[in-house]
């Protein structure tokens, strides 16, 4: 039920806006109308006059048809020699003494209904009995790594609550418990699947959290062997790099949605990982990956915990099917994001997080009528946190218009870039990028073309002419063919390429704008007295200045870019040093300098971090300096080192398309 049915015969039958039928009203429903045909609850039901709304669920909607059980998080370790040696899983078990504390929970709850689980793991799983009765926790082996099975089903999975001392024995325990070990093989597939097959045992959906750091080489299923090669670069065959090595992990996603267990991997490696296999597993169950190469505890530290605080706390449903609806006329025929499909249908998610964004590609394929527009409800079904299965609904009505015109003046440009490096990310897997990139230009073109021949009022062919909505879609696609995933460059890793495909394919339109244009802004105007941003400028090297300072951001890196003439005013106010040449660019966050200049600086970088899905390192940048040439790479408007045109180059480019469709 929405507000797109319409109530007749005095609301004993409504017409359905989608298809048109017309259905009785069940008894129960039935209400009378008021003079102009409106029923008169319409206020009052939430489901007749808002645009979003929930649903409780009936057992219909549930899996067996019975109620599911609150949700599980597991958190696994790797312990393997390296991990231990750095203090990494020193880190990770005291630190989650502290974020246990935060694990999701209903407002009117005291405690979250949310279970814990522990597994340890190198090339053998621990797994741990932390029953709240037990003194001391207790450590089963599972050494069959090609069949596992989960060693106990009581303890495993506890209220943190009440397990909360045992627990905190365990967190003390671990890193003692593997300080000698020289272990560095690790196993990956079998981890998730363990995870998997507790939750399933449980009978409860989930999210597994795994902390790991190298190619799992250890013989067992999801064997991985290096095999990057810079040779297949710029050739048909580099789509092979962004493909997984082995079917293994295909199938064990199929399987983790198919039992509503979500895969969040935290990675830290010192050389190549294979992140196109690795991260299979988090892209089609809903997780994140995060990546943080060659992790130094003082230079890292902070980063890693903030993303894990975050990951742990976010708002989070599980165990989710969506189906989008439209009224005649188009449908839904392509999906992207953290999602399986296993019909045409059905769009699949072990998980679904306040992050993480579905894209949809609709099809126009009949006629639409301007009187009844065109109509859309998305609906999910998901388990929350509590246990609780609900149903979310989203409706939007659209206008139609027999203009063109009206279409480009309505125009979304951040949606179509947001839409475009999806498509284009998820194509990177079958075809070779230079067609990739070509169909990108083609397209560009093919847009702007329409606009000029049917809306633009006539004028010289020289002129190149762009709907205003329109205005900055060159800049932005210029940014998305520049993008490391499209344009392989010397200095970018494989992982990373594969990693920053990954991240784009569930971004929300928010987050892929600012991904593929940074935000640049001039930190030496700042007005201390005013809580306002300073305004952006242009990412081009023409706008910084030797007496400036700037900060840029792009959601996943942050640099404070530091002009070589720079007021000693602003040097000694931001990092309490007197000049220039006395600043340690080695430092990945500000000092806490108590004058307004560090004050409003430190102000700034929080907002613009706010609601960012990712925490940004920060890095020091100083004019004529080495590191410089990696800030470089993000003045998007700019020429590419290594390819890449310029986006003045990039309109001409356009521009020459356009007159050849044109003639």
């Amino acid at each position: 039920m929405c507000p797109f049915m319409q109530f007749i015969e005095g609301g004993r039958r409504y017409q359905c806006g989608f298809c048109n039928c017309v259905n009785d009203v069940p008894p129960f429903y039935f209400q009378h109308l008021d003079h102009i045909g409106r029923r008169l609850d319409h206020y009052e039901k939430p489901e007749l006059s808002l645009g979003s709304y929930e649903y409780v669920a009936t057992l219909d909607y549930c899996r067996k048809s019975k109620p599911p059980n609150p949700p599980a998080f597991i958190f696994m370790i790797d312990v393997s020699y390296s991990n231990i040696k750095n203090g990494l899983v020193k880190l990770i078990c005291e630190e989650l003494k502290t974020m246990l504390e935060k694990i999701p929970k209903e407002e009117q709850e005291e405690t979250s209904a949310i279970r814990v689980g522990f597994i340890t793991y190198n090339k053998v799983l621990h797994f741990f009995n932390v029953k709240s009765n037990l003194a001391q926790p207790q450590m089963m082996v599972v050494t069959d790594v090609g069949e596992v099975f989960v060693p106990l089903l009581d303890g495993f999975l506890v209220n943190y609550q009440e397990s909360q001392s045992v627990i905190h024995n365990l967190l003390d325990q671990i890193p003692d418990m593997f300080a000698d070990s020289n272990e560095n093989e690790t196993v990956f597939a079998p981890v998730i699947q363990a995870g998997m097959e507790a939750l399933k045992a449980a009978d409860c959906p989930g999210k597994l959290f795994i902390f790991h750091s190298s190619l799992p080489t250890a013989e067992a299923p999801g064997k991985l062997k290096n095999r990057d090669d810079k040779k297949l670069v710029n050739t048909d065959k580099e789509k092979i790099l962004f493909q997984p090595q082995t079917n293994v992990y295909d199938s064990l996603a199929k399987d983790c949605v198919a039992h509503g267990c979500s895969v969040t991997l935290f990675l830290f490696p010192s050389q190549y990982v294979d992140v196109a296999s690795l991260g299979l597993v988090p892209q089609l169950t809903g997780g994140t990956l995060y990546k943080y190469n060659n992790f130094q505890m003082h230079l890292d530290r902070q980063q890693f915990l903030n993303d894990l605080r975050n990951d742990i706390e976010k708002k989070i449903g599980f165990d989710a099917i969506m189906r989008v609806r439209t009224s005649t006329g188009f449908r839904a025929t392509d999906f992207f994001g953290g999602i399986l499909m296993n019909n045409t249908t059905d769009v699949e998610m072990a998980a679904i997080d306040c992050d993480k964004a579905v894209t949809v590609e609709f099809k126009h394929d009949d006629k639409l009528s301007e009187d009844s527009g065109a109509l859309i409800q998305c609906a999910v079904l998901y388990t929350t946190i509590s246990g609780q299965r609900r149903l979310r609904i989203h409706n939007l009505g659209l206008n139609c218009s027999s203009q063109l015109a009206d279409l480009y003046k309505s125009c979304e440009t951040d949606a179509l870039i947001n839409f475009f490096a999806k498509s284009a990310f998820k194509a990177v897997l079958h075809q070779p990028l230079k067609v990739i990139r070509e169909i990108l230009v083609n397209q560009t073109a093919h847009m702007l073309a329409c606009y000029r021949k049917n809306c633009a009022s006539p004028s010289a062919a020289s002129q190149l002419i762009l709907p205003d909505s329109m205005k900055v879609l060159p800049v932005y696609m210029n940014c998305l063919l520049k993008n490391c995933v499209l344009l392989s460059r010397p200095e970018i890793s494989t992982d990373e390429r594969a990693y920053q495909r990954q991240l784009v394919m569930t971004m929300g339109v928010a987050d892929s704008q600012l991904f593929f244009y940074p935000q640049l802004l001039p930190i030496h105007t700042l007005d201390v007295k005013s809580t306002m941003l300073p305004a952006a400028v242009r990412c081009s090297e023409s706008r910084l200045s030797e007496e400036g300072i700037f900060l840029l951001a792009n959601g996943l890196h942050m640099f404070l870019w530091l002009g070589v003439s720079s007021p000693p005013e602003l040097i000694q106010g931001i990092f309490n040093v007197p000049s220039f040449a006395h600043i340690n660019t080695d430092m990945t966050l500000l000092p806490e300098v108590g004058n307004p200049y560090s004050q409003q600086l430190r102000m700034i970088m929080g907002i613009i971090q706010q609601k960012r899905p990712y925490s940004m390192k920060l890095t020091i940048v100083k004019q004529r300096e080495q590191p410089e040439m990696v800030f470089r790479q993000f003045l998007v408007e700019d020429k590419g080192l290594y390819g890449g045109s310029s986006y003045v180059d990039f309109l001409c480019c356009v521009h020459k398309e356009i007159c050849q469709l044109l003639n």
